[in-house]
């Protein structure tokens, strides 16, 4: 990896961590739509002329359908109950259920995709890390008395996440990510705004809210997915993917350093199962011995995502 590599992996690891305690902030006076909808606007704002001046959204042409579900899949359907669920779970909860995305593929592939289907050690690390998500349900619901409501939301938006990876991966591995993310980020927003303007706010949220949603949008969604993209060229796609597994880490510790979240053995426990049966879950299986006349390219080389 390379200093800019580096330097964007880190970036990527705290922008991304932090981005549910901007939630956190936000939804405490904000009605969770309202929060999706700025968050999603704003980085909307940004990142459609950029995708207009690089036509990225050519390839999108035809493809309305499946972009649309893309969307309710992958920010609309996400985003909303993530931000509802830390209306009754800590910060540190719903990002360690939401680590739990690479687990949700390889259950879902158990049906649908064979090249992700978990065997030996993969199937090891995916009963590891479910045991990891149920530690943590069963013994860290440290919030209000609608907690198991909250984490099962943010355990359905993590599933979300996983369908979607699945979706980008057969039907819209050709198209510029960039021109994806501006997509659906606006989809998200036209679909979500009446719900927003119904459950707007009476007066005027604080500055920390405000502050909060405009760090969200900018910030945490626009500038990280820029600079996601970065990475994944400079880095290789499987490299910028490790992000999964710091990410939770930097929100555990912001939550118990800026909110008073209560650090538990059972986070801790949750936290160690998870991220290790994730690790183990999303190992690539070893290539089938080839003759050397046709062997394949360097074991280990990446082709980074368009």
């Amino acid at each position: 990896m390379t200093r800019k590599a580096w330097l964007l992996f880190a970036s990527m690891s705290i922008v991304w961590g932090v981005s549910y305690l901007f939630i956190k902030i936000a939804v405490d006076e904000m009605s969770a739509p309202v929060v999706v909808v700025s968050r999603t606007a704003i980085a909307a704002i940004v990142l459609v002329p950029l995708a207009l001046r690089r036509r990225a959204f050519d390839a999108l042409r035809g493809r309305f359908k499946i972009v649309a579900l893309l969307a309710m899949t992958h920010v609309t359907g996400p985003f909303l109950l993530i931000t509802y669920g830390e209306v009754h779970i800590s910060s540190s909860l719903t990002a360690l259920l939401i680590a739990s995305q690479p687990i949700m593929i390889a259950l879902i592939a158990l049906k649908i995709d064979a090249s992700e289907r978990v065997t030996g050690p993969r199937a090891v690390g995916l009963a590891v890390g479910l045991g990891g998500v149920a530690t943590l349900v069963g013994f860290d619901l440290t919030g209000d008395r609608l907690g198991l409501l909250g984490a099962g939301m943010v355990l359905l938006a993590s599933l979300g996440y996983a369908c979607s990876t699945l979706i980008v991966k057969r039907k819209l591995s050709d198209v510029p990510p960039l021109g994806i993310v501006a997509s659906t980020m606006s989809i998200t927003t036209v679909v979500l705004l009446p719900l927003a303007i119904a459950t707007a706010p009476t007066s005027m949220p604080s500055g920390k809210a405000l502050g909060s949603l405009a760090a969200l949008g900018l910030v945490c969604t626009a500038l990280a997915f820029l600079a996601f993209y970065q990475l994944i060229a400079e880095a290789g796609a499987g490299r910028a993917a490790l992000i999964t597994y710091i990410n939770p880490v930097v929100a555990v510790l912001l939550g118990v350093l800026v909110l008073d979240e209560k650090l538990t053995w059972s986070i801790v426990a949750g936290t160690a199962l998870i991220l290790a049966g994730s690790w183990f879950a999303t190992r690539p299986t070893a290539p089938a011995p080839q003759a050397p006349a046709t062997a394949s390219p360097v074991e280990g080389e990446l082709t980074p995502t368009r």
